[in-house]
C-alpha cells in the first residue's frame, strides 16, 4: 500500500510540484489554507506532513505542533522561506522531522529527504502495532523486525514453539537469542511454567554442576542445607542454557545422560530423580566446527540441535536498524523521564551506515548512552558517539563530559560550524562541491554557512 502524504501550501505551484513528484510513489492530499489541513487530518491516518510555514490564517509550526497533539508520533517536514530558516530550526528542535527551504533546486535530495521520512513513520507503526499485539499476547517477549531474514526467525519460533522438543539458538554476540528463548517459552504449551535461564560461560565446573544438580545437605563444604537445582526447578517449564558451547566436557557428558531419560541425581545423593523440562540452547559459536574442532561432544550436539534457529547479524537486517531504534528511543524515555527525539535524518543515515559488530545489543547501549547524556529535543549525530561504542573510557567520559557542559544549542551550533568550516575547505571555498560532498542541497548549505558566517555574499 503506497504511503499517504498531506501537503499544505497555499502555493499552487508547489501543490503542483509535490502531486506530480510523488505521484507514483505515494497517495498525496493537498491543502491550501489551515481549514483545508484540518479537515483532510481528521479524516484520514496520513503517514507524512508537508507544511508550509506561512499560511494564509496560520502558522506552519502552530499547525504542526496541534497535529502531533492529537499523534504524538506524526513525521512532519517544515516548508520554509529564506527568512524563516530561524524558525525552522526552533521547529526542529521541537520534533519536526527536518526542513526544506524553498524554492526547491534540488529534487533528488527532497526526495531523499521524504523517504527518509517515511521510513521513520514506518518505524512508529512497526513498533505501535507490536505493541498492539502484545497487549493480546500478555507476556510474550518482543523481537522487533519487520526485514525478511528476522520475518523468517520469527516464523520459526512461532511453529517450533509449541512443539515439546529441543531448541539450539545459534548467532553472534547480541543478536537477541535470550529473547527468543523467552519469546518460544511465552509461545510454548509449558508458559505458565517456570523459565529458568544459566549462563554456562560465566560460572565454574563445580558450580554449575551444583546449580543444575542441585545438591544434599553435606554434599561439600559450605553445603548446610540440601538445594533443589535448576532441572528439578524447571519440571513443567523451560530450561535455556546460554553459552553452551563453553561447558566442559565433563558437564557436556553429564548433560547427555540427563537428557537421554530426564534422570538426575543430586550432588551427595544416590537417589535418582525425574524432572519434565523443555531444553532451550544457545551459543554465539557454530556449534558444529565446536564438533569438528573436538571442543563439544557430537552425540550432544545431535540431541540438542533437533530444532536449529540461526539469529541473523544486525548488518544482514539493515531495514530492522531505524524500527529497533525507535523502539529503544521510546524505552529509555520512559525509563529516564525524558523527552528525547525524534532521531534526524543525519542520524537515521549514521545509524544505518554503522556495522555494529556488537549487533543489537551495541545498539541499543548506543541509544540508552544519547538518552541518558541528553537533555531533551531531537537527537542527532552529535548525540551518537562514532561507531555507536566508545574505543575507552576516557572517550565516554569526554564525551559526558563535553556534551553535558554544553546547552543543546551550544553543542550542536559549535559541531555544525565547525563541521561547515572544514567541509567548504575539502571542497576549495566551492559550496556547489561543498554541496555534492555533505549532501545537502546547494540553497540550504549556503543559508546555514551564511547563518554561521562561513560565507557572506
Amino acid at each position: 500500500m503506497l504511503p499517504k502524504i498531506l501537503v499544505v501550501d497555499d502555493d499552487r505551484h508547489t501543490r503542483i510540484l509535490f502531486e506530480r513528484l510523488l505521484a507514483k510513489t505515494a497517495l498525496v492530499s493537498l491543502a491550501a489554507d489551515g481549514d483545508e489541513a484540518r479537515r483532510l487530518f481528521a479524516a484520514d491516518d496520513f503517514n507524512l506532513v508537508l507544511m508550509d510555514q506561512r499560511l494564509p490564517s496560520d502558522n506552519g509550526i502552530d499547525l504542526l505542533r496541534e497535529f502531533r497533539a492529537r499523534r504524538p508520533h506524526l513525521v512532519g517536514i517544515l516548508m520554509t522561506g529564506f527568512a524563516d530558516v530561524r524558525d525552522a530550526v526552533a521547529a526542529v528542535r521541537e520534533g519536526v522531522f527536518d526542513y526544506q527551504t524553498k524554492p526547491f533546486e534540488d529534487l533528488e535530495a527532497l526526495e531523499a529527504v521524504i523517504g527518509k521520512a517515511l521510513e521513520l513513520d514506518r518505524a512508529y507503526r512497526e513498533i505501535n502495532g507490536l505493541r498492539a499485539r502484545l497487549s493480546g499476547e500478555s507476556g510474550v517477549p518482543a523481537l522487533v523486525g519487520q526485514s525478511p531474514a528476522m520475518e523468517r526467525v520469527l516464523g520459526q519460533i512461532r511453529q517450533v514453539a509449541g512443539l515439546d522438543t529441543t531448541v539450539l539458538l545459534e548467532g553472534e554476540s547480541g543478536t537477541g537469542k535470550e529473547l527468543a528463548a523467552k519469546m518460544i517459552h511465552a509461545l510454548s504449551t509449558r508458559a505458565t511454567k517456570p523459565f529458568l535461564e544459566v549462563n554456562c560461560g560465566g560460572l565454574a565446573e563445580t558450580l554449575l554442576e551444583s546449580l543444575l544438580f542441585g545438591h544434599e545437605k553435606g554434599a561439600f563444604t559450605g553445603a548446610g542445607q540440601a538445594n533443589a537445582g535448576y532441572f528439578e526447578k524447571a519440571h513443567g517449564g523451560n530450561l535455556f542454557l546460554d553459552e553452551i558451547a563453553d561447558m566442559s566436557p565433563k558437564l557436556q557428558s553429564s548433560l547427555l545422560r540427563v537428557l537421554q531419560d530426564h534422570s538426575f541425581t543430586r550432588i551427595g545423593s544416590t537417589q535418582p530423580r525425574k524432572a519434565d523440562f523443555r531444553l532451550i540452547c544457545a551459543t554465539n559459536r557454530p556449534l558444529l566446527a565446536e564438533v569438528k574442532a573436538g571442543r563439544f561432544r557430537e552425540d550432544l550436539y545431535y540431541r540438542i540441535a533437533v530444532v536449529s534457529v540461526t539469529m541473523p547479524p544486525l548488518r544482514e537486517r539493515a531495514g530492522d536498524i531505524v524500527p529497533l531504534a525507535t523502539h529503544f528511543l521510546d524505552l529509555y524515555n520512559a525509563k529516564f523521564g525524558k523527552m528525547c527525539g525524534p532521531l534526524t535524518p543525519a542520524a537515521l543515515q549514521a545509524l544505518e551506515s554503522c556495522r555494529w559488530e556488537g549487533n543489537v545489543r551495541q545498539l541499543q547501549h548506543c541509544i540508552e548512552r544519547a538518552v541518558a547524556l541528553h537533555t531533551g529535543g531531537p537527537i542527532d549525530t552529535l548525540h551518537l558517539l562514532p561507531g555507536g561504542e566508545p574505543s575507552t573510557r576516557t572517550e565516554v567520559a569526554g564525551t559526558a563530559e563535553a556534551v553535558t557542559a554544553l546547552a543543546y544549542q551550544d553543542a550542536r551550533g559549535d559541531f555544525e560550524r565547525d563541521y561547515f568550516r572544514h567541509l567548504l575547505a575539502a571542497a576549495g571555498g566551492n559550496v556547489s562541491e561543498a554541496a555534492r560532498l555533505s549532501g545537502i542541497p546547494r540553497q540550504n548549505l549556503y543559508v546555514r554557512m551564511k547563518r554561521w558566517g562561513i560565507v557572506t555574499e
